[in-house]
């Protein structure tokens, strides 16, 4: 990020200096600070409703830094929002001053002591990465919400955060020992546990500090029956301020009461917090009820068995996990409803018979319709994506409506909670709202997104009125409006209708002896701002006319930006999954792909980013995304980087010189057919010393990159010869007798344009494959291209001509029924995905309908058929686009039945990524995303081991940076086929 001011988009209140602020943030400030419209649009929101634009934003390096941020906010007036991951879905984590992201830099763990059981933590540290550096030592830190691969300690500590867990482990608050915080006026302070006789200590110091700890002995005693009487007595209580921590029977812990401030009384600089032991070992029991009621009326019972936790899911909420590399058919027992319910053991024998033992013990209305115990890990893992992934499944309603957060995460207790479903599905059909429930039911909180038309003022005023009605619901069963993630602006309006003026008055109170001035998070718990303005919603009437059809978004390009609700799944650092693989390398927000979705969204909202498809800002953000589409199977609601960045690039160069890559590699097919005029020649020149560097400077390819040679005849070429000779009379004799090629019917091979002049030897053993399969294979009348090239460099109209050629080509077969078979994955995946984009109609779905992997069409065409054993281990690299597009399962399955010892690498995107990887300005960028799994698998690998790759990119990448040749799975099964027929030849010789 740039420490730059842009005069046309920047303003400020009239008594803020702009100029002075920005020259003070930059005289003793190491990190990186920027006034600019990119970094601005890019911290408009979080994972909220919300939306409010900064005046700048801070990335701190050290400490020092947020010390010295503070002290020129403080000079200059300018407000403060704290901000971890920026996950809050209530809007406590945007600001229209400066915010401080701490989850750049700040991410240490600086102290972990085993025997005391304590870590201690920089604010921006990933959650995840602390409970990697306990695991070793048996210990884990309790709360882990659903977002804990991206979610940082100070997020959590803001919000209160809990998780799955905290029946057995508590909230953050329960589990934060003490608090380096500083103060707006610039006080730095730790925080703790403070008795009777240290409070009087510290109150009769004569300095800031001194005056904190004597006006908060003063709060507490003024408020104590309000406060021993007045807050709902559950463990979810997360609304409001915890006062009743300051207790002196609560030990008068000051950290604990300034968890869950949401960054509205002080900046935390660093924090002490408690471990738990792990159980060495989990089971999982998974058990059906009727519906979300019944399981809650399940959950008082099942507390008695001293669960680790109990977890609701409705089964509307698995219509969004009917996608390639997501749910992978996760089988659960009869029922709507279900709960999960992890219970601990010694082992995996002993977590099983606590499980199984639960599910004895059940009785009267906690008895499940059927129940399951599963210890196996991949199962455990995919039950639980389910349940993790839910913010993201829910931003969509099961008919594909758009639902919002708001009344998120409501808490009551949980012997209340079936009473409080029941009631709250009334108040839904009164204002006739969908949305799907899920949530933490051992402690009451629910879960749930709902279809609030927050468009235009008619929908806005149904919000309002709904919150307000849920509200005085939850504080009718002795709730908490947030049990969870915090009040925000969501909730924050809500709170005297839960607590009463005079708990609130103590509220109030309470930030004025930490923030007397007012501008720690303005607007959030005291003085809150209104839960109906600000809205995420887009100021312009109409969307951008677009080329791309966006037929699940009802053709809104505005709307299908909207996917992204910020839950910020693609800002995880490590896999599984595919996305998104430039965020793991450079860890900024701009190259993550929700802060990509929310630039896009700011160039349609027009006022930060003001030029439109022009913007350079937007540009910027789209250069890293790899096209890879991992976003679009791994993102919870779909969101589809790759279309979005080919929209905008068709748009940004209209009329414009692009940049040369585009031209070169852009129009590779057209390259590739004139190359085969003169293939040994064209090799030549590219791998020239001098002539070839000069051809990479102005094809704008990589210098460090080796140029892939042309084949000296094309696969088409090949295959016409082949035919010819495939017609003798052997052939016809056998195919009579329903024993050769074209006894199980007819296949399209798709001659794709890696295969055809650059790889053909792929295409070939395809061929030789599908025959010993029994299938006659035909090509396509005259030159075809899925236009996949054309689309990724954003020439959305050349790749719409190429594709309608295609579609005449095919239109015949596929009329006869003909199924098509794609060999190179992001060519099979365009047929199956952005035909249908940029040429909808019914001819392309019905092309896209008939397109096949090798594999998934011999498991559907062929399933009795046996493939060559291969008695060799491997390690396969997926595809990014048939990962998110096809699914792998088929490979997996073929691969075992032919035998192969396979290892199929979570490693993502192999990084070159088409023509990504080739750019000389993403040289870097792709061998780094390589280098995070893939390349040093490889290089570790036996040289005996076959290295799989379906596609042409993954191949070169591996080839180029490991010197190991890697195969197409249908050539492993030749090569099988070749040696099959070689030990029959030995066999049969006397």
């Amino acid at each position: 990020m740039e420490n730059t001011v842009d005069p046309r988009t920047i303003t400020a209140p009239d008594d803020i200096d702009l100029d002075g602020f920005r020259r003070a943030l930059g005289t003793d400030f190491s990190g990186t600070v920027s006034f600019g419209r990119g970094a601005r649009a890019l911290y408009t929101a979080d994972a909220s409703n919300y939306r409010h634009v900064p005046l700048a934003v801070a990335l701190p390096r050290t400490t020092d830094d947020i010390i010295a941020a503070v002290a020129a906010a403080r000079a200059y007036g300018v407000p403060l929002t704290p901000r971890g991951g920026g996950t809050s879905i209530a809007g406590n984590a945007i600001g229209s001053g400066l915010v401080i992201d701490t989850s750049r830099y700040l991410t240490a763990v600086e102290n972990l002591d085993p025997a005391a059981r304590t870590a201690r933590v920089q604010p921006g540290l990933i959650l995840d990465d602390l409970r990697a550096a306990a695991a070793p030592h048996g210990l884990t830190f309790g709360p882990d919400p659903s977002t804990h691969s991206r979610c940082t300690l100070g997020g959590m500590i803001g919000n209160n955060a809990c998780g799955a867990h905290s029946v057995a482990w508590g909230t953050t608050a329960d589990n934060v020992e003490s608090l380096d915080v500083l103060l707006y006026d610039g006080t730095r302070m730790t925080v703790g546990a403070t008795s009777a006789e240290e409070l009087d200590r510290r109150a009769a110091l004569p300095t800031r500090e001194g005056q904190i700890y004597a006006a908060l002995r003063e709060l507490t005693a003024t408020y104590m029956a309000d406060l021993r009487t007045g807050m709902p007595q559950l463990s979810r209580r997360v609304s409001g301020y915890a006062l009743d921590r300051l207790l002196p029977e609560h030990g008068g812990h000051i950290a604990r009461a300034l968890t869950g401030t949401e960054g509205s009384c002080v900046t935390v600089l660093g924090a002490t917090v408690r471990l738990a032991e792990a159980p060495a070992a989990r089971a999982l029991v998974v058990l059906g009820y009727p519906d979300a009621a019944s399981a809650a009326d399940a959950v008082p019972e099942l507390l008695d068995h001293g669960p680790l936790t109990v977890e609701g899911l409705n089964h509307r909420l698995l219509v969004g996990l009917d996608r390639p590399g997501v749910r992978s058919g996760v089988a659960l027992p009869k029922g709507n409803a279900w709960l999960m319910v992890e219970m601990g053991g010694a082992d995996r024998d002993d977590a099983a018979a606590a499980g199984q033992a639960l599910v004895r013990g059940l009785t009267g209305a906690a008895r499940p319709l059927e129940a399951a115990v599963v210890t196996d890990p991949a199962h455990t893992r995919a039950l639980w994506r389910i349940r993790e992934e839910g913010a993201g499944l829910t931003s969509r309603t099961p008919d594909g409506a758009e639902a919002w957060s708001g009344f998120e995460d409501a808490a009551v207790p949980p012997e209340r909670l079936g009473s409080y479903l029941r009631e709250f599905d009334a108040l839904m059909r009164r204002h006739g709202r969908d949305g799907v429930a899920y949530g933490h039911f051992g402690e009451g909180c629910m879960h749930i997104r709902i279809d609030f038309e927050l468009g235009d003022p008619a929908g806005q005023r149904g919000f309002r009125t709904f919150m307000e009605e849920a509200a005085d619901l939850v504080a009718a069963h002795g709730g908490s409006i947030s049990g969870e993630h915090g009040d925000g602006q969501a909730r924050s309006e809500l709170l005297p209708r839960m607590y009463g003026e005079r708990i609130c008055q103590a509220f109030g109170e309470f930030k004025a002896i930490w923030d007397p001035e007012n501008q720690m998070n303005p607007g959030i718990i005291v003085d809150p701002k209104p839960l109906d303005a600000d809205l995420r919603v887009p100021a312009a009437p109409r969307a951008p006319l677009t080329v791309l059809a966006y037929p699940e978004d009802q053709g809104d390009f505005a709307r299908a930006l909207r996917r992204c609700s910020g839950v910020g799944k693609c800002r995880r650092h490590e896999g599984p999954g595919v996305m998104c693989p430039s965020y793991m390398v450079t860890r900024e927000e701009k190259d993550s792909t929700r802060g990509r979705a929310r630039m896009l969204f700011e160039m349609v909202n027009g006022e930060v980013i003001t030029d439109g498809w022009r913007s350079e800002e937007v540009r910027d953000s789209l250069d890293l995304c790899l096209s890879c589409k991992g976003c679009r199977s791994d993102c919870p609601v779909n969101v589809d980087m790759a279309a979005y960045k080919a929209e905008f690039l068709y748009h940004h160069y209209q009329g414009r010189v692009r940049p040369a890559s585009h031209y070169s590699m852009g129009w590779l097919p057209v390259w590739a057919r004139l190359a085969t005029l003169a293939p040994a020649e064209v090799n030549r020149l590219g791998g020239a010393r001098y002539l070839g560097d000069a051809l990479k400077r102005l094809g704008g390819v990589a210098p460090q990159r080796a140029i892939p040679e042309f084949s000296r005849t094309t696969f088409t070429r090949w295959f016409k010869r082949h035919r010819r000779a495939s017609a003798g009379r052997a052939l016809r004799a056998a195919d009579q007798a329903g024993t050769g090629a074209g006894h199980r019917g007819t296949v399209l091979l798709w001659p794709d344009t890696f295969g055809n002049h650059l790889s053909p030897r792929v295409p070939v053993a395809a061929v030789r494959v599908l025959e010993a399969a029994g299938f006659r294979v035909v090509l396509p009348q005259g030159p075809v291209c899925c236009g996949l090239t054309w689309v990724s460099t954003g020439q959305l109209g050349v790749a719409r001509t190429v594709m309608r050629r295609s579609l005449r080509a095919l239109a015949p077969h596929v009329a006869a029924g003909v199924p098509i078979v794609g060999l190179e994955p992001s060519c099979t995946a365009a047929l199956r995905s952005d035909l249908v984009e940029l040429v909808p109609g019914r001819q392309s779905e019905r092309v896209a309908e008939s397109v096949h992997t090798l594999a998934g069409f011999l498991r559907a065409y062929a399933p009795d058929w046996s493939p060559p054993h291969i008695d060799a281990a491997a390690i396969s690299q997926v595809h990014c686009h048939q990962h998110a597009v096809i699914g792998f399962d088929p490979d997996r399955e073929l691969m075992r039945k032919a035998g192969i010892d396979g290892e199929v690498l979570d490693s993502g995107c192999c990084g070159l990524a088409g023509n990504f990887g080739f750019e000389a300005e993403h040289y870097d960028v792709s061998t780094a995303v390589g280098e995070r799994v893939l390349l040093p698998a490889v290089r570790a690998a036996a040289p005996d081991t076959l290295v799989l790759a379906d596609g042409f990119s993954c191949r070169t990448q591996i080839e180029q940076h490991t010197g190991r040749p890697a195969l197409h799975l249908a050539e492993a099964l030749a090569r099988g086929l070749q040696n099959q027929v070689g030990q029959k030849a030995q066999h049969r010789q006397p």
